[in-house]
């Protein structure tokens, strides 16, 4: 490597004959050496900022979280806040309140024997870390008191229970039918949030944490909202990336109406338009387009501009009309979309009508269960497409065979390659390994039923490796620059602590990475941020 490139690729005589003086040389002892992995659906932002919150994973019983709070408290000045990570264990917290010894969640009396003077929160998941209902949040009777929240108080929305016991007084206890918690945002908006330095910090961290998987570039397929895109300006000011990002924009329309539209098109599009603006470390492109606004997303958004665990606009979505002639306009623009699941597979079809968009490569992300008349008009428009195989393989694998006749249209990746639609693998940051997808890829099991989903499905190793490097690549236009291990590319790879291509099966989930290397510098392991 010279500068931030890679100079040659070959065995260790030629290699070394390469070297200087002043090179740095570094012994692998054999083991393997891959391209930098490329997440392509990362929401990397959010792994630093579970621990801004104290954990209280390894709690077994209620004594247990009131011991742990108890100690929170001594630490505390009285009256001041103490907010909490969820009850149970990263990364998914399953078995929530099966966990505890009792079966039920703390009352808001008991956590006031610990905390009497300081208002205690206890945060609800967010609920795509495991994705089952309901999510649960508990909050101490001082915590309610300057919340304003008393018998009288109604939930901001029909999905939202405040438990009352029989006397018909709130016990502090949040019920939250929805994957994305809303309590915290409305009902407990007295809480504190992130400020922009814990996201700065947080999104640090996160950096650090993807390194240490081999991940040296993130896609942000979701699309980040201006608070978290102000926390990457803010790292890449002071030249302090260890990781790539290319961000999609998730667009705030606010009232949605076509005058108010065009003009945040226009405010955005020096910004999104083709490839963007940034640079090989830092890149907004693109925005991502939702469909038909939801009354609980309503709620959410009165607290924008703040997101909290999302990242992403609450009032990203609009009516498939609105939408439509958004999507219109983007690609007039060219502004490249990308969207969840095939829900807009048919808009994309219609703009493809009035603007071809063939060459662009919008994106279709978070594939669930795919026709092959799906898989068809997918690769017509040449779309691009990314998985979410921590949850449609991983979680519900089983769940989804039980519910379709055609097992194998269940994350098809065979018949995509075969189809010829480029596919990048993604973690959605549950967990934030790319070597999980990579195994989800190959070994193609559920996790509750160990049953083997679609095996027709399954991709080699080496495909399923390609899919988390140079495919990840391709999504953002960048397949010359990196993703695979060439003379005059970006100096991106990862050594890794087993070989994915050799290593037993079952194994290639644990792969971490001894030595992360992105452009040239160690960004991981040891000499960390020698170039």
């Amino acid at each position: 490597m010279a500068d931030d490139r890679i100079v040659a690729v070959g065995g260790n005589t030629e290699v070394r004959a390469l070297a200087h003086g002043y090179t740095c040389l570094i012994d692998l002892g054999g083991r393997a050496v891959v391209p930098g992995l490329v997440d392509a659906h990362a929401h990397m932002d959010r792994e630093g900022l579970k621990a801004v919150c104290p954990s209280l994973a390894g709690a077994a019983s209620i004594d247990d979280v009131l011991q742990r709070v108890e100690a929170l408290v001594r630490a505390t000045a009285p009256g001041e806040w103490i907010v909490t990570m969820p009850l149970g264990d990263p990364p998914y917290y399953f078995d929530v309140p099966t966990n505890l010894k009792e079966g039920r969640f703390p009352t808001r009396w008991e956590l006031d024997r610990v905390a009497p003077r300081n208002p205690v929160y206890i945060r609800a998941i967010w609920g795509y870390w495991r994705h089952t209902l309901p999510l649960v949040s508990i909050a101490n009777s001082e915590a309610l008191r300057r919340a304003g929240v008393t018998r009288e108080t109604v939930p901001p929305w029909e999905g939202v229970t405040i438990e009352k016991d029989s006397r018909g007084e709130p016990t502090g206890i949040f019920v939250e039918q929805t994957y994305m918690p809303l309590v915290e945002l409305s009902l407990m908006a007295a809480a504190p949030r992130f400020s922009h330095a814990e996201r700065v910090r947080a999104l640090s961290d996160s950096m650090r944490i993807y390194a240490a998987t081999g991940t040296t570039s993130v896609v942000e397929g979701h699309g980040v909202a201006e608070e978290v895109l102000r926390a990457y300006e803010t790292l890449a000011s002071r030249r302090d990336l260890t990781v790539r990002a290319h961000l999609f924009l998730s667009p705030s329309w606010g009232a949605g109406d076509p005058a108010s539209i065009r003009a945040r098109l226009d405010a955005w599009q020096t910004r999104i338009a083709g490839r963007g603006a940034g640079d090989a470390f830092l890149r907004v492109a693109g925005l991502v387009g939702e469909a038909n606004p939801t009354l609980d997303n309503a709620v959410r958004a009165r607290a924008m501009p703040y997101t909290g665990w999302a990242g992403f606009a609450y009032d990203a979505a609009l009516p498939r009309a609105a939408l439509r002639e958004v999507l219109r306009e983007a690609a007039r623009r060219e502004i490249r979309v990308a969207s969840m699941g095939t829900d807009l597979l048919d808009l994309y079809e219609d703009v493809n009508r009035v603007v071809p968009i063939r060459d662009r490569r919008w994106v279709v992300e978070h594939i669930s269960t795919l026709t092959a008349d799906e898989i068809a008009r997918i690769r017509d428009l040449g779309v691009v497409v990314t998985t979410h195989t921590n949850r449609y393989l991983f979680k519900e694998g089983e769940i989804l065979r039980s519910r379709v006749g055609a097992e194998d249209s269940i994350v098809p990746l065979r018949s995509l390659r075969d189809a010829g639609v480029h596919v990048a693998l993604a973690t959605d940051n549950v967990p934030t390994s790319l070597f999980h997808p990579i195994w989800h890829a190959v070994a193609r099991l559920d996790r509750s039923s160990r049953r083997i989903i679609a095996p027709g499905q399954r991709l080699a190793r080496a495909e399923a490796l390609r899919a988390a490097t140079l495919e990840g690549a391709y999504l953002t236009f960048e397949e010359g620059e990196k993703g695979s291990l060439e003379p005059g590319k970006l100096a991106d790879l990862a050594v890794l602590s087993d070989n994915p291509l050799t290593c037993p099966e079952d194994r290639i989930k644990d792969i971490t990475a001894e030595v992360t290397i992105m452009a040239g510098r160690i960004v991981h392991g040891p000499g960390n941020g020698r170039p």
